[in-house]
């Protein structure tokens, strides 16, 4: 379920590279020399400029959308400085994880053309990126049925994305994420577990490494331990438990899709028993209960999708929570701009008409 967000995001907390963003940077060269060119002919056509994308999705990005018009918008005067245009633009918008329709207005820009025309490319691609992330998320976590999803794909991408990623997975249901710059816009902290390069380093001894987590960071954070390391998740997952106590919040389950767990080597079908699938996690969980740990939580993780959690949850696999990585990257949700309204009149592109949407809010 999505986070209501009462206000919108301070502009200071996405640190813009205002300078370059003003001066064209990140933008396609053509909404530069359209700014350009139409500010050395004198024209200054006022424009309704209308936003929209084409699927069923949740809004992300807009506050960092708006805060890129507010420093932004503008134009260079003759001696050289900046000339803010804010003041100048009425800007409507809707919020940070509205649900949006295929092709419902978004956001609308009104006024001088010239001020903003160099800014679309990059406003756009805040939208289309956090709008993919808050989309993906939210259809894990409604297939997860109300159990927890933390967010782990930080690795499979570039570090600059991390932070509004991040704040759209938590604005889509995510109840955490890996990494500080992630958690960083709700003021929230990176959560994790015992990982394997840690028990490597305690020479492949997951007990040990997990005791010596534990003694460090019981207080900050629920403990939890990846249990794959020797390929015998139920056995480890049993040791860790008994040396933990109540310390050990839940065991993670991250077996190789290429390998097949101890525990199911012997089953008549066991080649087909790969990765963490529903018979390991039933095995984990019944083991961790006849030895007395029924409050140990055991979380999935490993390649899932909103397909595979769906396929899970139907079949009443015991999972408590699910760790869900590069799956919440992938896919697309563009954006589209179009100038529909100019000097008050309609004029827009075939197919593309004035789409006025009476839950657009005026931003202050």
């Amino acid at each position: 379920m999505a986070t209501q967000v009462s206000a919108r995001l301070d502009p200071a907390i996405f640190r813009l590279p205002v300078e370059k963003i003003r001066e064209g940077y990140y933008s396609d060269a053509y909404f530069v020399h359209t700014k350009t060119l139409l500010e050395a002919e004198g024209l200054h056509p006022r424009v309704t400029m209308q936003v929209f994308q084409k699927q069923q999705s949740l809004l992300g990005g807009i506050d960092e959308a708006i805060a890129i018009l507010r420093a932004c918008s503008g134009h260079m005067s003759s001696d050289g400085a900046w000339v803010p245009g804010w003041d100048q633009l009425a800007v409507h918008a809707l919020r940070e994880g509205d649900p949006i329709a295929p092709r419902e207005t978004v956001l609308t820009i009104e006024g001088d053309y010239t001020l903003f025309a160099h800014l679309e490319t990059v406003y756009l691609g805040c939208l289309a990126r956090r709008s993919l992330i808050m989309r993906n998320v939210s259809e894990v976590v409604q297939a997860a049925r109300g159990k927890p999803i933390f967010y782990f794909p930080a690795r499979h991408d570039h570090w600059l994305v991390q932070t509004g990623d991040g704040w759209g997975a938590h604005v889509a249901g995510a109840i955490g994420v890996s990494t500080e710059a992630q958690a960083s816009w709700w003021g929230g902290r990176g959560i994790g577990t015992v990982p394997h390069g840690l028990i490597a380093a305690y020479g492949g001894d997951t007990v040990q490494a997990s005791v010596k987590f534990a003694d460090r960071f019981h207080e900050d954070m629920n403990i939890t331990v990846l249990v794959d390391f020797e390929n015998d998740s139920v056995r480890t997952a049993l040791e860790v438990a008994s040396a933990l106590g109540h310390r050990l919040w839940g065991v993670r389950l991250d077996t190789s899709e290429q390998l097949v767990d101890r525990s199911l080597q012997q089953e008549p079908d066991a080649e087909a028993l790969t990765g963490v699938n529903p018979q390991l996690v039933s095995n984990v969980r019944g083991a961790l209960d006849d030895a007395g740990f029924p409050s140990v939580r055991i979380v999935a993780s490993g390649g899932f999708t909103t397909e595979r959690i769906r396929e899970f949850e139907a079949a009443g696999v015991p999972v408590d929570a699910y760790g869900v990585g590069s799956s919440l990257i992938r896919g697309q949700n563009d954006f589209t701009a179009d100038v529909v309204v100019v000097d008050g009149r309609p004029c827009a592109k075939v197919g593309r008409a004035h789409a006025p949407n009476p839950r657009l809010e005026m931003v202050e």
